[in-house]
């Protein structure tokens, strides 16, 4: 059987102002013409099938256009949540979809052996087993217990999701038992697994929950098809756990990324291939950064590379040194006459600011009231006095906290 695993579509995205309408469509008829080019069986899409919870009506659009495609092509749709995917629009056209041969997972069920199917082959013999796992939030697989902390909740999340694998995994186990046949397992997964690499676009999913989630705590599934982030790659360099990747790039950061769809073979010796197939960039978009004399030189380069009828996307990034009233007007005379359009100008970040940015991933339980003065302290240029001053003002409160708390 063979399987393309994409995720990370985000129908309806609106990009600093623009519409990726247009892109989504011609994804889609491209996307249709690699089934019928690779004899694809099944397409499975893990997750972040839309942008936003309420998107907008042409990506509901794009979204039952992309269904019906695939059944004209007589090639099965599997769709995973993700979490920025509504469980209760999902859930909606759920049944409907079903007839069309397209099995939508919007969440964990109460009862886990909904989330196990069979999937088959364009002549509808039994393929593989899919143990189709969406985004999982906390509600879905915990109870709240009064008195963790921070810590605690990671490592109670961790285990449950952990079991729910481990409790999937065995269900397709025994239902293959059960047809008699050694179908290959391939499980799902919409998540943040450790050592992935990710890009700005991906929003964080770990407040509150789990922030990665450990290779080895997958189930012995022949093929693990995950999603979330947009950079296509293996999980700690193993064949079978995999990232397909965004098929747009959906931020600056991944604009030179090849993006990619994973050709999965499967069979009942397990996982044959994973064969990665190039997608076309429907628009191209680039970010350009340095002094204003480099940025004429790359902004000149980057209208240079794009075809007739084509223009780039730009993110102009402006060096700190080069602060000046009228940069606006400096770029759009750059850009005069040249098949570019500017999407965004900014400065470039100082060292100071990528160090807060980084710290800025610590929640509050991990640090003590004295670290977050101190770090507050260290983005400032203080003489010492001033330094001193202040750090003693601080004790003086502090003691005073604690000697209000005592009486």
């Amino acid at each position: 059987m063979r399987i393309l695993h994409t995720s990370d579509w985000h129908l309806g995205q609106y990009f600093l102002g623009h519409s990726r309408q247009t892109e989504h469509q011609k994804l889609i008829e491209w996307l249709v013409e690699q089934t019928r080019i690779h004899h694809v069986d099944a397409v499975l899409i893990a997750g972040d099938i839309f942008d936003t919870g309420a998107p907008p009506s042409y990506a509901r659009e794009l979204y039952n256009r992309l269904v019906l495609a695939l059944r004209e092509a007589g090639v099965g749709l599997t769709v995973l949540a993700g979490n920025h995917d509504s469980v209760a629009m999902l859930q909606e056209s759920r049944d409907l979809l079903a007839l069309l041969n397209t099995f939508v997972m919007p969440s964990v069920q109460d009862d886990p052996n909904e989330q196990v199917q069979v999937l088959t082959t364009r002549d509808g013999a039994p393929g593989a087993i899919v143990c189709a796992i969406p985004f999982i939030r906390p509600r879905d697989v915990l109870m709240s217990v009064a008195g963790e902390n921070a810590r605690d909740k990671q490592a109670s999340l961790q285990d449950a999701i952990h079991a729910h694998y481990q409790a999937l995994f065995a269900l397709a186990v025994q239902k293959r038992a059960e047809l008699g046949v050694r179908l290959p397992i391939v499980a799902t997964g919409h998540l943040t697994t450790v050592g992935a690499s990710a890009s700005e676009s991906v929003r964080e999913i770990y407040v509150g929950a789990l922030e990665a989630f450990p290779t080895a705590a997958f189930p012995a599934a022949d093929y693990i098809a995950l999603g979330h982030i947009h950079r296509p790659q293996k999980v700690g360099g193993l064949e079978h756990i995999r990232y397909s990747g965004s098929p747009i790039a959906l931020s600056f950061d991944e604009a030179r990324q090849t993006k990619q769809m994973l050709l999965v073979d499967v069979s009942i010796q397990g996982l044959d291939a994973v064969t990665p197939i190039d997608v076309p960039c429907f628009q191209p978009l680039l970010s350009v950064k340095g002094s204003l004399e480099a940025l004429a030189v790359s902004i000149r380069a980057a209208a240079d590379e794009v075809s007739e009828g084509t223009t780039v996307w730009l993110e102009v990034v402006v060096a700190a040194d080069d602060y000046l009233s009228d940069l606006q007007a400096r770029i759009d005379e750059m850009t005069k006459g040249l098949p570019v359009e500017v999407l965004r100008i900014r400065r470039e970040r100082s060292a100071q600011q990528n160090a807060l940015q980084a710290q800025a991933k610590e929640t509050l339980n991990e640090l003590t009231p004295d670290d977050v003065f101190a770090r507050r302290l260290q983005t400032e240029t203080l003489d010492d006095d001033l330094r001193a001053q202040l750090t003693s003002m601080y004790r003086e409160v502090v003691a005073g906290i604690g000697e209000a708390r005592g009486s």
